[in-house]
Order: C-alpha cells, then sequence, then structure tokens
C-alpha cells in the first residue's frame, strides 16, 4: 500500500520516533527529561512508530519519522535506522522514512546511507549539529553529504535553539552554534543539487534561515516546533510571499501535536492559495510524491 496523495488533508515532515520496539529512548534519560521540561511534556508517552502511524492515519495525514543517531557526542545508542525505515514500510499508506546517521562514523555511515536508501526504502536524512556535535560546513561531513545528494534524498538540519539539554548545567554540552542556518548555507553552495531543509523557525536566526532560503534554490523551511501563533511576523511574510513553494508543515510530533499546530495555523493571516501549499503541495513535490 502506498500514500494516496489526494486523500491526505496535510503531510507533517518532522515527527520523532522517540521509543523502539524493545523500549530503548531515543534519548538519555537525563536529555529526555531536559526536553520534557523545555516544552512542558512533563510525563508525555512516547508513541511506537505503530501508534504514530494510527494518529496520523485517523487524521487523513501522512508524516515523515525519524530518530537522531548522536552516539558519538552523547554516548547514547540511537534507535536503529533500520527498524524505523521497517516500521515505516508496514505502514507505507501513511508513513514516510528518514534515517539519521552520526556523520562522526565515517566511511561506516557512507555504506549505512546507500543501504538505507536502496535496501530501506528510506527518504531522506535527518542531522542534528547541536546533539551530534558537528559544524554542518565542516568538512567532516562533506563524504556523507556527497553520497546523500548522489541518492538524490534531502537532508533535514535542525536549525536554531534545541530544548534537548535547555536547562542542564551547559546545557547538556550542547553547542548551540552548530546550529545557525548561516553554516548550512556552505553546504548548499558545495552541494548545488541536494536538497535542503531548515528545521524550525531559526531562533535567533529567523532572518538568516530566509535570507538562505530565498537565495538557494533548493533550500526549504519546516515551520515545525513551534506553535504558529508564535511564528516570527517576517517568517510569516515569506511565507506568504517570495518562500509559499518552500515553506512545509511540520508538527515535532510528539512534543507538539499537529492538532495544535493546525489550529493556530488556521488563525494566520495567509493568502487561501498559500496554505494548501504549506500544507500538503511543497512536500509531495519535494519527497517526490507528485509528480511535476
Amino acid at each position: 500500500m502506498t500514500i494516496d496523495l489526494g486523500k491526505l488533508v496535510a503531510i507533517d515532515v518532522h515527527t520523532h520516533a522517540e521509543i523502539s520496539g524493545d523500549g530503548h529512548s531515543s534519548l538519555s534519560g537525563e536529555l529526555l527529561a531536559a526536553s520534557e521540561a523545555y516544552f512542558k511534556a512533563h510525563g508525555h508517552r512516547q508513541p511506537t512508530i505503530p501508534e504514530m502511524a494510527r494518529y496520523y492515519r485517523e487524521r487523513n495525514m501522512a508524516a515523515v519519522v525519524f530518530t537522531v543517531d548522536a552516539e558519538h557526542a552523547t554516548g547514547h545508542p540511537p534507535i536503529p535506522n533500520e527498524e524505523v525505515a521497517a516500521s515505516c514500510a508496514a505502514h507505507a499508506d501513511t508513513l514516510i522514512p528518514f534515517a539519521s546517521i552520526d556523520p562522526w562514523r565515517g566511511k561506516a555511515a557512507l555504506r549505512q546511507a546507500r543501504e538505507l536508501v536502496t535496501d530501506y526504502g528510506v527518504r531522506g536524512f535527518k542531522f542534528h549539529p547541536s546533539l551530534q556535535d558537528f559544524a554542518p560546513n565542516d568538512r567532516m561531513a562533506y563524504p556523507l553529504y556527497e553520497v546523500i545528494e548522489e541518492l538524490g534524498v534531502p537532508a533535514l538540519f535542525h536549525t536554531g535553539q534545541t530544548g534537548i539539554g535547555a536547562g542542564l548545567p551547559g546545557g547538556g554540552g550542547i553547542r548551540l552554534k552548530h546550529s545557525n542556518p548561516m553554516l548550512v548555507d556552505d553546504v548548499a553552495v558545495d552541494f548545488p543539487e541536494l536538497r535542503i531543509v531548515l528545521a524550525h523557525p531559526s531562533f535567533p536566526w529567523q532572518d538568516e534561515a530566509l535570507a538562505v532560503a530565498t537565495h538557494k534554490p533548493y533550500v526549504y523551511i519546516d515551520l515545525s516546533g513551534w506553535s504558529p501563533k508564535y511564528f516570527p511576523p517576517n517568517l510569516v511574510r515569506y511565507a506568504n510571499t517570495l518562500l509559499k513553494d518552500k515553506v512545509l508543515f511540520g508538527s515535532d510530533y510528539p512534543v507538539l501535536t499537529p492538532d495544535r499546530w493546525l489550529e493556530d495555523f488556521g488563525k494566520l493571516d495567509l493568502k487561501p492559495e498559500v496554505k494548501p501549499l504549506i500544507l500538503k503541495d511543497n512536500a509531495a513535490h519535494l519527497l517526490g510524491l507528485a509528480k511535476d
């Protein structure tokens, strides 16, 4: 079974697989607790991927699902990408698998990226530079970008502040500077055919993100992690005009639900013809679900 684009009301390009089938969490207990405190989500239940599929299917939505591999920096083993991909494949009518590979894995990362796309049907890759402790323009990561560009799938980069590590001494060792979208601008220059998504309203670098997405033809912005009622006015202005074809709906589920996000999104002053682009059409073209 594949995604029936005509039945979808939206495509959520940013959701997290937080727990594996055997109960392994994507974050250490300390970092998970800090994230829950930041998002005021104390004790929120971590849904399994089959539960995520039911949730989105009930809403006639599709969802991009990924975890984050940051083992080098955190020492915490990730949820296996292969498990995420296989679980999404079992719910291919509603879930779209992305993978996350720690760029510090070197040559092993290149082999794994190829296998995940060719053998497991992965449709893109997620990077969290602050959590993974690398600058996006570090040449260490370039061989991995080269493979992703060759495979023709997008790379999604966390940008802006993160709730992970917030409030811990030293922020849990997480460096916010790695998530400045201007560092991703270098990646867009050096890999001109790579489709790139800047995840989240990029506080405190929102204008930088808008500049990069306006200047580079294959750089997009997802709107996850914030309720739309808190979006900076400049972000709304660009989404309604210059970037109407490059802005994507994302929730950050489960810490922010699509129900809450869509309720607030409906109150934004956006042109009627722009809303379906953001909610579904832009993502459908980026992910290869729609014919050009």
